[in-house]
């Protein structure tokens, strides 16, 4: 019996069975197929999600679409039967009836109603869908906010609206996916290659969605169908450099030495196009042979950043194809047809297989052995393929270099381009494009990048800090800059990126020293998240939910979440609200809504109420992140140089609040076999009166080099001084940060198969989240400054300690408490105490605008 033979027996079998009230089929087949008869076909692929096919020939696809690329489901309940002349299938979350042999699915046949305890909804063909929650959209290029700048008939650019495609959310609860015209892949074993779905007029293969608000799990039902988000190597979270520039060997080398001598962290370093020659006679926009004029010897150079532990991609413009002047013309032109004798272009055609493949084999493929790490696509023409109508570039480019990398190398695959549509989740790396440097811009990317996620698309990248010098800009606005690194601290991925123009600057050195160290702070503390990061990585892969996603997720209920569109969740335990607009007097104020529970301010050691929204201002240094009470977050306890290493030591922070537990994740790190090879690490905190127990569980799984033993910290911020400290039953020695409130219990490094206890005693009310931290930082800093106003400065006895709290702390531990209360006693009267501290009214109304705080009514004259 053939295969088309067994499943028509199978679906009679089905139907039979089917059509009796009462019956339910339990979805134990694993296509998923719950009904068929000659024309139209139901899949259950899970309770939320429904495939419905109507063919007018009775032939049916089962072949991969672009977006479906997996036919096999885990069983899903799901009752079908027979009423009259309906057919009903009925899972947790839907009702769909369906009037047998009424030919296409139309609105008078086709009728599926939510049921369960999701959100009601009706829903027949044809319905409106009112309220959709929209996805992401190509590219940025030219984009200044949420406007276009497209050139008018004056020459000169004008903003037009942008727009973005719908996701797969909604407040309606339903979406409809109609696949019917999507292209198919061929099922070659080898590599599956696209090819044209060839159906009869009228053909209907639909995708419905049903989840009321449960939007984690309809996005966990879509991968079901689409395949999972993967997992980016881990160097991916580390800093990317990126200018389009014409460097030489001498400069790029110059240029890490800087970042080394700055102490900046460097991961990945971007080389754009000119890499390959670009003058006309030997290239231009399209090129493929590197630049021996800048590049006197490429294999001696990605051999040396090989050494500095540095990932290398190069920028491609592909478009123009393969050129006489290309080192590989003679094979490629060759392979495809063409004599080399006759200088004739060799094509750029993305859809023809054996011209794709000579391109690997003879160019690509070479340049990955001498250590390029992997593609960046830059792909910026025609957007379908010349041979195949309608099919994406974007898309089938996307596919095709992730793929290679799979299959061809050892190595885990990434892609950095633009998007190409729905079922892009697949090939990671989003490269957003050409955007303008300005707040408008900085402004529109927190929601672009967590909107991305309503269509799995987790991991943008950005031209931080923008591409385009708006009209009428001469300089870097530095403070910009600062805020679009510290957005970047928090944002799937830290790359920054510019137009080819000497004035637009990025390189940290090149600003006065704050600004180097806001900028220089915000990439070491994106090192420092890395192993929160890459945890919460994984976990997009597993669920289906990224990093950066909108509120709504987590609060569906909440008008808020909807309306306060430039917040979002970094991970499970984290929101973030980043400053796009330039600040006053030093500071940036923005308007925050905190769900239920309390929520611990990060910059200001201040816990806030949740069911709220709050007016909060930040200093230039400072940036609104808001954790979970009671967070355990996972950070790399040392600074790091380089997300190489597989032993770091990491240190827990166990934030203020109530207990918690965290699953800390780990794997090579750089290898295509994390789905079966990883580990795990449970960690707990419990909190008992005064008593706070942390425990380290032994580690579960393995994988490629994975460490025997690693050296822990915690770290309990916002705390006074313990009373005692046991690690693993023996009292132990701490240390103890003052300007975090912060105790630093070091663990000795010993196997993680053994499980870590740690035990602290706590001084009764030890907790200081009431924004000590912050008062105290900026103090002490407004302080440093002061004496530039007022030169002739000298303290008296309530001044002079506040500005030296961070040594009296370090040098009278018996006294942590005392000073800690001294200080918040003096900062509650700190109009008067200004008032009565000897210096000009200059100085003083300078000192109180350092600090935030406003003036008083009398001017403190």
């Amino acid at each position: 019996m053939n295969r088309s033979s067994l499943k028509k027996l199978l679906a009679s079998i089905l139907l039979l069975t089917s059509t009796i009230p009462g019956i339910k089929a339990d979805n134990t087949m694993s296509d998923g197929i719950v009904y068929q008869d000659k024309h139209v076909r139901f899949t259950v692929v899970t309770d939320g999600l429904m495939r419905m096919e109507y063919s007018p020939d009775g032939k049916f696809i089962n072949d991969k679409s672009l977006v479906a690329v997996c036919r096999n489901y885990p069983a899903a309940a799901a009752e079908v039967k027979e009423d009259g002349q309906n057919i009903i299938v009925s899972t947790s979350k839907m009702t769909l009836r369906y009037k047998k042999n009424s030919g296409a699915f139309k609105s008078d046949n086709l009728f599926i109603e939510s049921s369960g305890n999701i959100k009601p909804f009706k829903w027949c063909p044809g319905t409106e869908q009112k309220n959709n929650l929209l996805g992401t959209t190509r590219t940025l290029d030219q984009w200044d906010g949420p406007d276009i700048m497209k050139k008018g008939e004056d020459g000169k650019r004008h903003p037009v609206p942008g727009k973005l495609d719908n996701g797969l959310l909604a407040r309606d609860g339903w979406t409809l996916i109609d696949d019917s015209k999507n292209f198919l892949f061929d099922n070659n074993p080898d590599m599956e290659w696209v090819k044209t779905r060839k159906v009869k007029k009228g053909a209907q293969d639909w995708y419905f969605m049903a989840y009321g608000n449960d939007y984690k799990t309809a996005l966990k039902d879509f991968t079901t169908l689409a395949g999972k988000i993967p997992l980016p190597p881990r160097y991916a979270f580390g800093y990317w450099w990126s200018r389009w520039w014409a460097y030489s060997e001498h400069e790029f080398k110059q240029l890490i030495k800087d970042f080394e001598d700055y102490r900046i962290p460097l991961e990945v370093l971007v080389i754009d196009m000119d890499w390959h020659y670009t003058d006309e006679a030997h290239g231009g926009w399209t090129g493929w042979t590197w630049n021996e004029w800048l590049f006197p010897n490429h294999r001696k150079f990605l051999n040396y950043l090989r050494d500095k532990n540095l990932k290398v991609t190069l920028n491609l413009h592909p478009a123009s194809g393969i050129k006489k002047f290309e080192a590989a013309y003679p094979d490629v032109a060759r392979e495809n047809g063409i004599d080399p004798s006759s200088e004739k272009d060799v094509e750029w055609v993305t859809s023809d297989k054996r011209f794709v493949n000579s391109v690997f084999k003879n160019i690509l493929n070479p340049m990955t052995d001498e250590g390029v790490t992997f593609w960046w696509l830059d792909w910026q023409q025609d957007l379908y393929d010349s041979k195949i109508d309608s099919l994406s570039n974007t898309w089938w480019l996307n596919y095709t270099f992730f793929t290679k990398m799979a299959k061809e190398r050892k190595v885990r695959p990434m892609l950095y381009h633009r998007w190409g549509g729905l079922g892009n989740h697949r090939y990671q790396i989003g490269f957003s494009g050409d955007n303008y440097v300005t707040w408008k811009s900085l402004d529109f990317l927190p929601w672009f990048t967590a909107t991305a996620s309503n269509v799995c698309y987790g991991f943008w990248s950005h031209d931080l800090g923008g591409h385009y010098m708006a009209a009428g800009d001469t300089v870097t606005n530095p403070e910009l800059y600062i805020r679009s690194m510290q957005f970047g601290t928090y944002a799937p991925i830290m790359r920054t990126h510019s137009n080819k123009n000497a004035r637009l600057v990025k390189e940290p050195w090149n600003f006065d020293r704050n600004t180097l160290n806001a900028i220089r702070d915000a990439i070491q503390s994106r090192y420092e998240l890395v192993p929160y990061i890459y945890t919460m990585a994984r976990k997009s892969h597993d669920t289906s939910v990224s990093i950066c996603r909108p509120m709504y997720y987590d609060y569906p209920e909440n008008d808020e979440a909807y309306a306060m569109k430039n917040q979002y969740m970094f991970g499970d335990r984290m929101i973030v609200m980043p400053v796009t607009s330039p600040g006053v007097d030093g500071f940036s104020e923005i308007e925050v809504w905190l769900p239920e529970g309390d929520w611990y301010e990060k910059a200001t050691g201040t816990m806030l109420h949740g069911g709220k929204t709050y007016k909060r201002k930040f200093a230039l240094d400072e940036t609104p992140v808001y954790i979970k009470s009671g967070s355990i977050i996972p950070l790399h306890a040392e600074k790091e140089k380089t997300l190489r290493r597989n032993d770091a030591p990491i240190a827990f922070t166990i934030y203020p609040g109530e207990s918690d537990s965290f699953m800390l994740y780990e794997d090579n790190g750089d290898d295509q076999k994390y789905d079966n090879e990883h580990a795990f690490t449970e960690v707990s905190s419990n909190r008992n009166h005064n008593m706070l127990t942390f425990t380290i569980s032994a580690r579960k799984g393995t994988y490629a080099d994975m460490p025997a033993s690693r050296r822990f910290e915690i770290r309990i911020p916002a705390t006074a001084r313990p009373l005692k400290v046991k690690v693993d039953g023996i009292e132990s020695q701490y240390s103890y940060d003052p300007t975090q409130l912060c105790c630093i219990i070091k663990i000795p490094e010993k196997s993680c198969d053994i499980e870590r206890t740690v035990e602290v005693t706590l001084p009764e009310g030890s907790e200081i989240a009431d924004g000590t931290i912050g008062n105290m930082k900026r103090f002490v800093e407004a302080f440093g400054g002061l004496k530039n106003i007022y030169a002739k400065l000298r303290v008296n006895s309530d001044f002079g300690p506040m500005a030296t709290i961070y040594e009296a702390l370090e040098y009278y531990p018996e006294r942590n408490s005392e000073l800690i209360s001294q200080f918040n006693s003096r900062y509650a009267r700190i109009h008067e105490i200004v008032k009565e501290q000897e210096m000009s009214d200059k100085a003083r109304n300078w000192f109180l605008k350092k600090l935030g705080i406003e003036q008083d009514p009398d001017n403190l004259k």
